[in-house]
């Protein structure tokens, strides 16, 4: 009998066993399964003693290690937890006979279950941070060292948080061990590589870096709004409903789109609410450093092919890459033997600007987002970008690509004010520009089709003559005219 055999057929179930059971009302059990939503007392309570939970969660992770090692058949995700239930069961039993032992007395059935739920968390999901990812009121957690917490309410409001760790030292090896445990894209974060993204479960993201910070850096967005139109962001005040009609008329004219804005402006939720304006038929590529706008599995298209780009790891070879690297440019070159109908390229942060162009060049429609000031502005941090992939690319040469394959930015705004107990952002839609090419001085010219008014919002400016036909595809051209700074006819 195999180790993993040995543990399934001692322990079986958790959940059955009275260990894991608490009183109701003082007298009926209730089952309470472990790694189901944590319920009082959560894992952050007086019930749970943190050291003895990272001791835990290390011998647990060896112990579970070596079983499925001694395992010939290949553990799945679900088979690995039901082991790591059963293992964790061990322990605490052990650690409860210690104390008894040792005459500190027996552990109450609160603590019993809050100790071995803080332990599995710790094992297979985000540990101290799961309490927070589990809460539907909280949009993003930044954390600056391990007792030095904030978080971003889903109404804007920023509160305090919890602390996540005893110590810096033990949030870094907390998250070195998340980002080597991955089945499927593990990655390094070491000294030699002091930055970490990582897609988490549920469709969260994490960046975190240290040894290049004073304290260790994480942050975690979570996206809450998935299925979301453009009609949401409306009711949400986010734009007007003249400005959702001329972006539904854009994306349905396959016009190219860059979205643009600060870090949690609300970027990748406008693309996720312009893509729902994709006809559900159309075949769709993304493509992204980690999965963010899950297309592929929000079930609004029939046809989504997801790539993620995969850093390499190892020193570099004579061509500059990592063994294992799979990049964003890559990945657009094989998409083209996927029929797709539209490639949406994710964040363009750097070189992978090339990814985006030649999506955009094959006239699909396009859809990607980038971090600007203004709408402007994000014309010249595109043409930044794609010099970054080389001396060959000139400043003139990504100026002309740019002007001819982009057709709109848009631009978001995040305001955060002071409020009563703390402070809240507001997200809007403030311009919406169209790029065209221009003189030869500059290789582009812009024009505010939607410029920000007195309170931050997109409000109709200047019309180019060639966008007057997004009218056949339900632009609101007499809204839009009726509301003219100058009045127009249409």
């Amino acid at each position: 009998m195999t180790e993993a055999s040995r543990y399934m057929s001692e322990y079986g179930e958790l959940s059955r066993l009275p260990l894991f059971t608490q009183p109701s009302n003082g007298s009926t059990p209730v089952a309470a399964k472990l790694g189901a939503p944590v319920t009082a007392p959560p894992p952050s309570g007086p019930d749970v003693d943190w050291p003895i939970v990272a001791e835990l969660r290390a011998r647990a992770s060896e112990q579970l290690s070596q079983a499925v090692a001694s395992d010939r058949s290949r553990l799945d995700r679900a088979a690995q937890q039901e082991l790591g239930r059963s293992i964790v069961l061990d322990l605490i039993e052990s650690a409860m006979a210690d104390d008894v032992d040792a005459g500190r007395g027996a552990w109450s059935p609160a603590r019993q279950q809050a100790t071995a739920q803080a332990v599995f968390d710790s094992l297979f999901r985000l540990g101290r941070l799961q309490p927070l990812v589990d809460n539907d009121d909280i949009e993003n957690i930044v954390i600056v060292g391990h007792d030095n917490v904030l978080l971003e309410l889903v109404d804007g409001t920023l509160v305090d948080g919890p602390s996540v760790a005893d110590s810096d030292q033990e949030l870094i090896d907390f998250l070195v061990f998340l980002a080597s445990r991955s089945e499927v894209n593990a990655r390094s974060f070491s000294e030699a590589q002091p930055r970490l993204h990582l897609r988490l479960d549920g469709g969260s993201r994490l960046a975190a870096a240290a040894w290049v910070t004073p304290r260790p850096s994480v942050v975690i967005r979570r996206h809450r709004l998935m299925q979301v139109t453009l009609d949401d962001l409306v009711a949400r005040e986010m734009m007007t409903p003249t400005a959702a009609s001329f972006l539904r008329a854009a994306v349905r004219a396959r016009r190219s789109i860059v979205v643009a804005g600060a870090q949690g402006a609300g970027k990748t939720t406008l693309v996720r609410a312009l893509c729902a304006e994709i006809d559900a038929m159309e075949a769709i590529g993304t493509f992204e450093t980690e999965y963010e706008l899950h297309l592929h599995e929000l079930g609004r298209h029939k046809v989504v092919h997801a790539w993620e780009a995969r850093p390499g790891s190892g020193e570099r070879g004579p061509d500059g890459r990592q063994a294992g690297e799979f990049t964003l440019d890559e990945a657009l070159v094989d998409s083209f033997r996927f029929n797709l109908s539209r490639q949406i390229v994710g964040e363009v942060r750097g070189k992978e600007i090339w990814a985006m162009i030649k999506a955009m060049e094959s006239g699909t429609g396009s859809i990607s987002t980038t971090h600007a000031a203004d709408a402007v502005s994000a014309v010249r941090k595109l043409v930044t970008c794609a010099m970054e992939a080389g001396p060959h690319v000139t400043q003139g040469l990504a100026t002309s690509k740019l002007a001819a394959t982009v057709d709109l930015i848009v631009q978001l705004s995040m305001k955060t004010t002071a409020v009563p107990g703390g402070a809240q952002r507001t997200r809007r839609v403030a311009e919406i520009i169209a790029l065209t090419p221009g003189e030869k001085e500059v290789g582009y010219a812009t024009t505010h089709v939607f410029r920000a008014d007195a309170s931050g919002v997109a409000v109709p400016d200047v019309l180019p003559d060639e966008y007057r036909a997004l009218a056949h595809y339900g632009f609101d051209l007499a809204a839009y005219l009726s509301t003219q700074p100058y009045g127009g006819q249409p």
